[in-house]
Order: structure tokens, then C-alpha cells, then sequence
């Protein structure tokens, strides 16, 4: 069984479908109830199991219900780590207030759920961890201070937990994207360039050197692989999926 994180929209839907057409049972979790139950309807109309849950991963409260009701439903072989919120600003411009907002989420979020199944997957001989981070934690992003902080403690949290658990059979490993086309793209280039959503949208893919934005299935698909037993040797890594973002510039 597979629990999947802010699998409601963009990413974790496509995770989520990809899982399920590979046969995994998964829990989708989001903390928009109707979000995460569609997406179930739509994998349960080709023929997958899944069943949504909402939760506020930033709750321990939350966290616990809800993992205690999946866990009567069966073992938790899969956690895929992807709620998440971002956030626009330097260090000057980034309140408190905004900085603890995408803490709870980004940070908090991740370690309450692995702290809720680390025991279980630990006592049941093993499992697989996959969080979402993204290039913004290795890279230097304009205006991205509280998000991209945020996303290098998650491939540091990657690094702490593959190796605190290796002996234990559980493997961790994280996935940095660089842009990716969901409906959060769309909808940023609709708040702030109205009517030049186009125009911008190509600039944005072109800061790839691949030339466009890397699609929610792209990631699903490498999701697929790192939690399958062909990347059985692999842990303790953050991929990125990036166009050549990364190493390409220049």
C-alpha cells in the first residue's frame, strides 16, 4: 500500500494514477477533502484502488487519525512525501509569519508523516520513503528564500533518514524538479500577467536548457521507478529532474 501526499492536484495526482495502474493500492491524502476524493474516483473508474483521506500533514493530530485508520487497512509499504506550499520573497519581505506557513507544510509535514510510519515499516522488515524537494534547495532561486531554505532541509532530511534506516531494509530518496507545468503555473501567470500568461509562460520554460517545463507524468515516472524494487540499490539520493537546469547553464 502506498500513501501519497498532497495528492489532490498537479504532482501527487499524476503519482497517484501511475501507482495505481502499476497495481498499488493507494491513500491519497490532501487537505481539500473534494481534491483528493476525485482523484480517487477517477482511479477507481480504470479499474485501481485507492481511497482519500483529508488531512493537514502540518497537524500531528491529523497525521495520527489519519494513519491510524490506513494502518487498519494494511501494511504501508510506499510514502510519497509531496504536500506542499511555496512562497515568493527574499529574507527581507518574508514575514514570520510566511516563513513558519512553509515550515509546517514543507518540513513539519514531512517529518510527521515519516515519524508515523518509520516504526511500522521498521517492524514490518522494510519500505520506501520518497520526498519531493526541488532544485530550488541546491540552487540559488531569485526570491525564493523561505521555499528554497525549505526544500534543503528536505534533501538533508532525505540524507538523515536513508541513512539512520538503511539497516533496517528502508530505503529514503528524494526528487528535486525544476519547473514543472501543473495548474499552479497557470494560475501565478493568471494572478500576476494577466493577459501575457502566454508570454510568460515561454520565458519560464526556457530558463530550461531543454527548452520547456517538465510534465507531472515525467515525475510520476521516476517516482514509479524509486519506489519499485528495480531501484532497490538506490537510496540516500536526490535526483533531480530538472531539463538540465542544474548543469546545463552556460
Amino acid at each position: 500500500m502506498a500513501v501519497i501526499t498532497g495528492a489532490g492536484s498537479g504532482i501527487g495526482r499524476a503519482i497517484a494514477h501511475k501507482f495505481a495502474a502499476n497495481g498499488a493500492s493507494v491513500c491519497l491524502l490532501d487537505v481539500n477533502r473534494t481534491h483528493a476524493e476525485t482523484v480517487a474516483a477517477e482511479i477507481t473508474r480504470t479499474g485501481g484502488t485507492a481511497s482519500a483521506y483529508e488531512c493537514d500533514v502540518s497537524d500531528r493530530v491529523s497525521i495520527g487519525s489519519t494513519f491510524h485508520t490506513i494502518s487498519q487497512k494494511g501494511r504501508v509499504h510506499i510514502l510519497v512525501n509531496n504536500a506542499g506550499v511555496s512562497h515568493i520573497g527574499t529574507v527581507e519581505s518574508t514575514t514570520e509569519q510566511d516563513f513558519d506557513r512553509v515550515f509546517r507544510v514543507n518540513v513539519k509535514g514531512y517529518f510527521n508523516c515519516i515519524n508515523a510510519v518509520i516504526g511500522t515499516m521498521k517492524s514490518a522488515g522494510g519500505g520506501v520513503i520518497l520526498n519531493m524537494a526541488s532544485v530550488a534547495g541546491s540552487a540559488g532561486l531569485a526570491d525564493r528564500f523561505a521555499y528554497s531554505t525549505s526544500k534543503g532541509a528536505v534533501i538533508a532530511m532525505t540524507y538523515s533518514v536513508a541513512r539512520d534506516y538503511i539497516g533496517h531494509n528502508i530505503r529514503c530518496n528524494c526528487i528535486s524538479p525544476a519547473r514543472v507545468h501543473t495548474t499552479f503555473v497557470d494560475d501565478y501567470l493568471k494572478k500576476n500577467y494577466p493577459g501575457r500568461e502566454q508570454e510568460m509562460f515561454e520565458k519560464l520554460a526556457k530558463t530550461q536548457p531543454i527548452g520547456r517545463m517538465g510534465e507531472p507524468e515525467e515525475v510520476a515516472s521516476l517516482a514509479l521507478f524509486l519506489c519499485s524494487d528495480a531501484a532497490s540499490f538506490i537510496t540516500g539520493v536526490d535526483y533531480p529532474l530538472d531539463g538540465g537546469f542544474m548543469n546545463l547553464h552556460g
